[in-house]
């Protein structure tokens, strides 16, 4: 069952894995670098994941084919977007909300590997209507 603790914890679990390889590799690569080596991270943490998933397009009660991927979907709860570059803008955050929404998903968190420090201004998360539905325990 789906829980906030369990969320919480996963959370915790992927921004340490963001956090092991920007201790290994640093900063100024290319976001494919980061991707590739946080998927090593994830498979060495045995956390299931899929990567570059299609996001599915419902319009009118119509699938599209359109190619929209995220760039990881962890335990089917949460969407990790990545990025590397200099400056984080608005329109990362509204690509992930508008993936968490896509995916019934209640947490995303987005990550610049392009940062000095991960945990203090590289990461961000996010939680939407689903999350605040979930029980606490």
């Amino acid at each position: 069952m789906l829980t906030k603790k369990y969320l919480d914890d996963l959370t915790y679990e992927i921004i340490g894995s963001a956090i092991e390889v920007h201790k290994v590799l640093g900063r100024g690569l290319l976001e494919s670098v980061y991707h590739r080596c946080l998927i090593e991270e994830l498979l060495y943490r045995k956390i299931n994941f899929l990567t570059e998933m299609k996001v599915p397009i419902v319009y009118r009660s119509k699938v599209l084919d359109i190619d929209l991927r995220c760039d990881l979907f962890v335990e089917q709860c949460v969407v990790v977007e990545l990025k590397s570059v200099n400056e984080m803008t608005k329109v990362f955050d509204a690509q992930l909300l508008t993936y968490m929404k896509l995916l019934r998903c209640p947490k995303g968190i987005l990550i610049n590997f392009n940062s000095s420090n991960i945990f203090k201004e590289g990461q961000k998360t996010f939680v939407n209507e689903y999350f605040s539905t979930l029980p606490d325990n």
